[in-house]
């Protein structure tokens, strides 16, 4: 017997058992529901191939070579889930036009779908002695294209998200998505294989290969989807010239920029408003009283930084300050956290580039999560 049956076979299962939790979360429900549709495609798949390798025959051909054009879909789903995922909006009915790749290409097959069983049986017999041609020239490079064309817009637009969202918000690394790169990965290392197996046609890479990467795919990319937290969505960055009042013309050279820029050190100076872990430039903005595109004008060109960035470096240089101080105790832990850091990695980062030094990594311990952090009453008032 095939052993691809039963990695095909258990790939199916894990795939039902996935789609089904991804369908009931509620975190990101919208995102999840479209990703746990493309897991019910990919079980489907699945399991049609561990029949028909268990019983290969005539019976199973209408439905293998349907799921065979399966792969058409599998770029338009992923971008689809990632637009979903950063906007939050759910797909509508115009987005049927990511699919026209996929009917296209049934509707060239049309003979199989709606042919006799002689027909049927006539076209088995010339698929299995190699002879049935793809439904269109150059049917392989042409669909590498097509859904590599869609993973790239997904990473692209992945990347405008992170953007954007460094633009709005000091704990942007909380909501870096990085599990949607590693989907991407796994991804192209399917494509990858794809590629080498009508290339080079190497021994074992075969079309045997490329679906027990499915499989193991289907496991990374639910587990990593159980696993995340809700997703915020990044809010459109305001246009300074639709937005400044007529009289000021556009931000870049509004009059008022030294006087908020003033306003802002003050603020981060004097109440440090960068310790909030998930301080917003919505909320600097009203703590400023200055409008929200005039505050991110003025962070973007006079401070020569995003807003988390420019926070970020304030927070490093707080943690500096208290290392400096021979009175502190409190471990370099406790000290990142307590200047509004969300994340190891993020100050890490964060002191290497404000340093130019490696940060003491050492000194966090081995913690793998962050000690309770105190309640700032005080702070969340003020920016509330």
């Amino acid at each position: 017997m095939n052993p691809w049956i039963f990695a095909y076979t258990i790939g199916a299962a894990q795939a039902a058992v996935l789609a089904l939790a991804l369908w009931r979360r509620p975190a990101n429900r919208t995102a999840n529901r479209v990703l746990a549709a493309w897991i019910a495609v990919v079980c489907v798949d699945l399991a049609v191939k561990a029949a028909y390798l268990a019983d290969p025959g005539a019976g199973l051909f209408r439905a293998y070579r349907f799921v065979w054009l399966f792969p058409w879909l599998y770029g338009p789903v992923f971008y689809l889930y990632v637009r979903t995922l950063v906007s939050t909006r759910a797909p509508r009915l115009r987005d049927a036009v990511h699919f026209l790749g996929f009917a296209a290409m049934a509707s060239l097959m049309a003979s199989t779908w709606f042919g006799s069983s002689a027909e049927l049986a006539a076209q088995y017999a010339r698929w299995r002695s190699g002879e049935w041609p793809p439904p269109v020239p150059w049917y392989d490079p042409l669909l590498f294209v097509y859904c590599l064309s869609y993973v790239a817009a997904a990473v692209w637009r992945l990347h405008g998200y992170r953007r954007q969202l460094r633009m709005q918000r000091s704990d942007a690394d909380r909501w870096s998505l990085r599990w949607v790169e590693w989907m991407a990965v796994t991804q192209l290392t399917i494509w990858c294989i794809a590629v080498l197996h009508v290339a080079l046609k190497l021994r074992h890479v075969d079309y045997y290969l490329i679906y027990g990467a499915v499989a193991a795919w289907v496991c990374v990319a639910g587990y990593l989807s159980l696993v995340q937290p809700a997703v915020v969505a990044a809010m459109p960055v305001a246009d300074d010239a639709r937005e400044a009042a007529p009289d000021t013309g556009p931000a870049a050279g509004d009059a008022r920029a030294p006087a908020v820029a003033a306003t802002l050190e003050r603020l981060m100076a004097d109440e440090a408003l960068y310790r909030a872990p998930a301080l917003t430039i919505a909320q600097v903005a009203r703590r400023s009283g200055y409008p929200e595109y005039l505050v991110s004008s003025v962070i973007n060109r006079r401070f020569g930084a995003t807003f988390w960035d420019w926070i970020n470096q304030l927070r490093v240089d707080a943690v500096r300050a208290h290392l400096d101080d021979p009175a502190e105790t409190r471990t370099l832990l406790e000290i990142a956290y307590a200047c509004g850091f969300t994340a190891k990695s993020t100050f890490n980062s964060a002191f290497k580039r404000r340093s130019r030094v490696v940060p003491p990594i050492a000194s966090w311990h081995g913690r793998r999560s962050p000690p309770p952090r105190r309640n700032d009453r005080s702070l969340r008032s003020k920016l509330a």
